[in-house]
């Protein structure tokens, strides 16, 4: 792989710089695609993209960029694009710095100080510039994106799935107002544009199929569109807000629902009953992992593991422990005289929780490691 550093100027890569609703960003003469396939959105907030204006205009060097050159003389960003739509945004007339270190509190934008836009300008940029493979340039582009602002794991894998399916499900999942976010924010957690809706729709979709992300996105990748994907999220989103109208932000927001969605999806439950039952669930001093609920009652009750139903404290076991004198009640009932040490024993509910018992001393009982295994299950 060919690898040469150049001066290029602001003025010459702000030249023809156009970004686009649709997420394409090109400058230097409509030459450079700033915004490639595999690059991530971008995530600089006003203190980083006023921090890169600054340094310019205090002549200090910004890091080295790197551009690949294709064969018919156009460029990708390999590394930069923050620093570069900083730079053309401002320039752009996209926001104000604050300039003059003698008026600290008076705002600038392009063009209000000519001497201060021409001094912008005129800055140098040290670019890298390469000519590869594709492999090679990717392989490049890992390396170099080890420093700075840490690539995620899905826009690591966006580097090595390009196609018009991953730009079409980045469209719809990864901008800022994006219709995924506007559909299910509510429920999802994590950033559309630092990839995390993608790749948590990638983890549903792909455990559905029983495969991983990386081979789900590799299936789909010469796909002309993403428009499946898309309408498994909201098939998602849609049988949430029906089966349980009634929304709770604290304890449905970030729940793995498309997980829940591919289990029970195809059972048929009564709203009305399910808002009853997460009611009085609500309300039960025992149950730790409210969050647990919704699996708790999809699952037909079968997983009281997902509650974190409240254990006995180590006080309240060594009380049972002493009110039994060291004695298992079901050895008793089979004629076993065994007094175990304290450490051998393990609190136990007479009555299940699932049942109606709750975890109180009179509900509680010690029991020896074998019949408390053999209790747990039956």
């Amino acid at each position: 792989m060919e690898i040469k550093l150049h001066e290029i100027t602001v003025r010459e890569v702000f030249n023809g710089y156009n970004n686009e609703e649709s997420g394409q960003v090109v400058a230097y003469g409509g030459k450079l695609n700033v915004r490639p396939a595999y690059q991530r959105e971008f995530v600089y907030d006003d203190k980083k993209k006023v921090a890169v204006m600054n340094s310019i205009l205090n002549d200090f060097p910004l890091n080295v960029m790197y551009w690949s050159e294709n064969e018919d003389g156009t460029y990708e960003m390999l590394d930069g694009q923050q620093r570069t739509i900083s730079i053309c945004d401002w320039l752009d007339n996209g926001y104000s710095i604050f300039a003059n270190p003698a008026s600290p509190t008076t705002p600038y934008y392009a063009h209000t100080s000519k001497e201060i836009t021409d001094k912008i300008l005129d800055y140098k940029l040290m670019i890298y510039i390469c000519k590869g493979t594709d492999t090679e340039k990717l392989d490049w582009f890992k390396i170099i994106n080890i420093a700075g602002e840490k690539l995620t794991d899905q826009e690591l894998r966006n580097a090595i799935y390009t196609g018009e399916w991953l730009s079409d499900a980045k469209r719809y999942f990864s901008k800022n107002q994006c219709i995924a976010y506007k559909i299910g924010e509510k429920y999802m957690s994590g950033s559309p544009i630092r990839q995390d809706y993608l790749q948590t729709v990638l983890s549903w979709a792909s455990e559905k199929e029983n495969k991983t992300i990386e081979q789900y996105m590799a299936e789909h990748q010469h796909d002309t569109h993403a428009t499946p994907l898309k309408q498994y999220y909201k098939t998602i989103i849609d049988w949430v807000e029906l089966t349980f109208p009634k929304y709770r932000a604290k304890l449905m927001k970030g729940l793995n629902w498309g997980i829940l969605y591919n289990e029970y999806g195809n059972n048929v439950y009564d709203p009305n009953e399910l808002e009853k039952e997460i009611n009085l669930l609500l309300q039960d001093d025992d149950i730790t992992k409210q969050k647990g609920i919704y699996e708790y009652l999809l699952s037909g009750k079968t997983k009281e593991k997902v509650l974190s139903i409240r254990a006995f404290t180590d006080n309240e076991k060594r009380t049972l422990y002493e009110r039994q004198h060291g004695i298992c009640p079901m050895c008793k009932a089979e004629g076993k005289d065994i007094k175990w040490d304290f450490e051998d024993m393990h609190a136990d509910h007479k009555i299940p929780w699932s049942k109606g018992g709750h975890t109180t001393l009179e509900n509680g009982q010690m029991l020896c490691r074998e019949h408390n295994l053999q209790k747990s299950d039956t």
